[in-house]
């Protein structure tokens, strides 16, 4: 899987998600962007992206508990960095997508790799 928030803005394609009023602090947003599950948190006024698939048994993610900035999958409970995708505790080895989130004019936009 890769970490998109690394990727220059001219390689990406920023798509409105919602207004920031919808994602207040502590929440979370699941949406679906083509074929990408993705889910949206917001933690301590920072919100993040993430793709919502485990990658140990492609089971759903966003609906873990949310420890620091990981998400503990709430299968098997393998855990991921919300900020980059990264696979931190096993049963979970790889990791996962992370996307970039841009607030502008209180909406909010993640971007997804240009086709």
């Amino acid at each position: 899987m890769f970490n998109y928030t690394n990727q220059l803005t001219e390689n990406l394609e920023y798509i409105e998600i919602a207004p920031a009023s919808e994602l207040p602090n502590g929440e979370r947003l699941f949406v679906d962007l083509g074929d990408r599950p993705i889910v949206l948190f917001n933690i301590a006024g920072q919100i993040f992206a993430i793709g919502d698939i485990c990658s140990h048994d492609d089971g759903p993610l966003g609906d873990g508990m949310i420890e620091d900035h990981n998400v503990v999958c709430p299968r098997h409970g393998g855990e991921f960095d919300v900020r980059t995708g990264q696979a931190m505790q096993m049963p979970a080895v790889v990791d996962i997508p992370a996307y970039p989130v841009q607030i502008r004019d209180e909406t909010i936009f993640v971007g997804i790799p240009k086709a």
